[in-house]
């Protein structure tokens, strides 16, 4: 008897200790970069599924998805603002000027900058005024991020900073083209960004064409090393969620609404 008991005793602390292990797993893998790639004005269900989206819908069955992602509200502007900020910061209409509408507060950029780590926003065509859409250019707003806008040829996939916001122009976001040019524009760019380690890809939309949560259900892929294949969450989540799980990713704490916010789980390869 006395050796079952310290058997069982040796069972019951390699069990609690496995327990304890798992309770500290954190919810959401640290990796060393992000990319965020926002497209335009679309619901999940006209590009998963699509024949015109193959590259879409191929990273989606190969890596992982969520298939009740929902955007804020409309228009544009305040959910680029909720997904970099926290807040949609009272913006009800798109402002296409940032000396019209700066925006004061913390941002995931600022964050960054605190903590001395490199991040950038990479946008199609800027500089040159109408190449690119300065409302999908969030950072342009706040006067202490500003200066980390780039042109998207600026991004180097074998020296990627920390965090990538990455907005293509107004075509190959698909919101003056059509769903096939996006994809093809995605197929090129998304390629050599996936042989990179310890590097997460998150590809989501904006806003859709309904009101379901504000502002329609919309895609959302995340792709990388760290994703399980084939994984799917059904756990209803929102720009603010994304916020949180790149945050987490990057062991920044959660700004604004992202801190009442679930991260994205169930995707994840431990």
């Amino acid at each position: 008897m006395p050796l079952v008991a310290a058997a069982l005793a040796v069972v019951a602390v390699a069990t609690g200790a496995c327990s304890t292990a798992a309770a500290q797993r954190p919810a959401v893998p640290r990796v060393a970069h992000i990319v965020l790639v926002v497209f335009e004005n679309h619901e999940r269900d006209a590009v998963i599924g699509s024949p015109d989206a193959p590259t879409f819908n191929a990273l989606a069955s190969r890596y992982g998805q969520a298939v009740d992602y929902r955007a804020i509200t409309h228009p544009s502007f305040p959910n680029y603002l909720a997904l970099i900020s926290g807040s949609t910061h009272g913006m009800k209409t798109d402002c296409r000027h940032p000396v019209a509408c700066p925006q004061t507060g913390p941002t995931i950029g600022a964050q960054l900058t605190r903590s001395g780590r490199s991040w950038g926003a990479y946008a199609e065509g800027y500089p040159k005024a109408g190449s690119y859409d300065p409302k999908h250019v969030p950072f342009l707003y706040f006067r202490d991020t500003a200066a980390r806008v780039h042109p998207l040829s600026a991004l180097r996939p074998s020296a990627l900073p920390a965090f990538a916001f990455v907005t293509p122009n107004r075509c190959h976001d698909m919101h003056d083209c059509s769903v096939s040019t996006g994809d093809a524009w995605l197929a090129r760019f998304v390629k050599p960004l996936l042989r990179r380690p310890s590097t997460l890809v998150f590809i989501v939309f904006d806003e859709g064409t309904s009101d379901a949560g504000g502002g329609g259900v919309v895609p959302m892929i995340v792709a990388g090393s760290a994703v399980r294949p084939h994984s799917v969450t059904t756990r209803r989540v929102d720009h603010y969620s994304l916020l949180r799980t790149m945050e987490a990713a990057l062991g920044l704490a959660p700004l604004g609404k992202a801190g009442n916010a679930v991260p994205i789980t169930g995707i994840w390869d431990r």
